[in-house]
């Protein structure tokens, strides 16, 4: 059984402006299509994918920029050249949401307790320690301990670890895993911000860093997916690319001799070490508590 075609209207459904005879193909003020239907599914596949996933796409020369020219695709943005390439955040969001993605399918066969943050003890199974830094909680000889936590932690901490602890360490590494992504919108800023402090004679908006922030977590991300087929040589080089990438890409946006480069860059790992630091054990607690 066809479809029967849409009935034609007076005026655009848009902004209510009215057609003239002939009607229009598209309406003379606002610019949309006079003659609606319910779209296909090809259509939507179209529309997904037709500009952004094509050969000469924007997708493709977004990526193609960034990863053989550190940097560039900063000075590019920086510069008012963006209607060629994806937009940093968009472009962050895409790269990042996948990567997590394939590290939660890849580590859901592989997770056994075994993360930082959770220890057990090879000759007691049921000895199992939670190091969260700045305190730690667990079960030693089937006693509970918390120390230098919160009284209310402890409290929540004691009622989770009478589950088994094989099975509690397995859930707060799939939890740590979920909350990275949002974890992410707390490093990504920061990083920002001491790179600002680090370049602060560039006379450089904070959005500028951010932009070039984004770009870099970008493939520091593309350099993780590297890594999670856990083939020794490909891992090698994406750990070598990762600070080499970074360092060019530093002194591409930012310029200025190597010297200087070098010390600003480890006093931006440093602070941002400062940050991870502290940022993994509250993911580790999230992902207890939550």
């Amino acid at each position: 059984m066809t479809e029967s075609p849409p009935p034609a209207v007076a005026a655009c459904l848009n902004c209510g402006a009215a057609f003239g005879v002939p009607r229009p193909r598209f309406c003379p003020d606002c610019g949309q299509e006079t003659n609606l239907k319910p779209p296909t599914l090809g259509e939507f596949a179209k529309q997904f994918g037709g500009a952004y996933f094509a050969t000469e796409g924007a997708l493709w020369r977004t990526l193609k920029l960034l990863l053989l020219r550190p940097g560039e695709l900063t000075r590019q943005y920086l510069a008012g050249r963006r209607r060629h390439y994806v937009l940093p955040l968009r472009l962050y969001l895409s790269i990042s949401i996948v990567v997590l993605l394939l590290m939660r399918v890849l580590a859901t066969n592989d997770l056994d307790g075994s993360i930082p943050v959770v220890q057990f003890d090879a000759g007691e199974a049921q000895n199992f320690q939670l190091d969260l830094g700045f305190g730690r909680a667990g079960m030693k000889d089937g006693e509970f301990y918390c120390e230098q936590l919160p009284a209310w932690t402890c409290t929540r901490l004691h009622r989770r670890l009478e589950m088994d602890p094989q099975a509690m360490g397995r859930d707060v590494a799939e939890r740590m895993l979920g909350n990275v992504g949002a974890a992410m919108f707390v490093l990504l800023p920061s990083f920002a911000l001491w790179l600002r402090l680090a370049y602060w004679n560039r006379r450089l908006r904070y959005t500028e860093h951010l932009v070039f922030a984004l770009h870099l977590h970008a493939f520091w991300f593309i350099a993780l997916a590297l890594m999670l087929p856990s083939v020794p040589w490909l891992t090698a080089v994406s750990a070598i690319a990762v600070p080499v990438y970074t360092m060019l890409a530093l002194r591409r946006v930012f310029g200025g001799r190597w010297g200087p480069c070098v010390l600003r860059a480890a006093f931006v790992s440093m602070m941002y070490g400062l940050t991870l630091a502290g940022v993994l054990p509250a993911l580790a607690l999230w992902g207890v508590l939550g």
